[in-house]
């Protein structure tokens, strides 16, 4: 299956593989999916565990026994728990970011759905983001998830992406357009 989605390759795609046969096997892909969402929080607000992830100095002892505290504490347990404390085993927790994203590319296919990134410059409502999954529901004709990412930078709009498509209506994009035009004019 990893050889069928583009995004789903090398180490990652095959782990992630594993833990989706797995997880579909159990019937358990939601619970999963789940749990690796709070996990992925938990890694994206925390500077302390992102250092334990990605730093080699922790040996694997130190990174199971550290891991083992952090999942008892979210209370990820079963499949989830195994698998990650299998990455630290295998000194692959580097790339459980990695890993995820593929696991979510696996299920998004499985369900028949589309994710899309979408970047805006404040938080969307729920109005608005059923909005953007209805149009975009209506171009690729499947369900569409959303990766939504909060960055001020771009002031207005928003950009998404979805597959090897991008759409980009910053704010920023244009204003940096029309500084181009004006200096190829001047």
């Amino acid at each position: 299956m990893a050889a069928e989605h583009p995004s789903v390759s090398g180490v990652s795609g095959r782990y992630a593989t594993a833990l989706f046969e797995l997880a579909r096997d159990e019937k358990s892909i939601d619970a999963v999916m789940a749990d690796l969402t709070k996990f992925e929080a938990m890694l994206a607000g925390s500077a302390d565990l992102t250092r334990l992830v990605r730093s080699p100095i922790f040996g694997a002892e130190v990174q199971s026994k550290a891991l083992a505290a952090v999942l008892d504490n979210a209370k990820i347990v079963g499949i989830s728990a195994k698998f990650l404390k299998l990455l630290t085993a295998n000194r692959r927790l580097f790339a459980v970011s990695d890993v995820i994203r593929a696991f979510r590319a696996l299920v998004a296919k499985f369900k028949g759905e589309a994710t899309a990134d979408v970047t805006v410059a404040e938080a969307l409502s729920d109005k608005n983001l059923d909005a953007l999954k209805t149009a975009l529901k209506s171009v690729t004709g499947k369900d569409v998830a959303l990766n939504v990412k909060i960055d001020p930078a771009i002031i207005g709009g928003l950009v998404v992406k979805l597959g090897s498509r991008m759409v980009d209506s910053s704010l920023r994009t244009k204003l940096n357009s029309i500084k181009h035009a004006m200096k190829e004019a001047g």
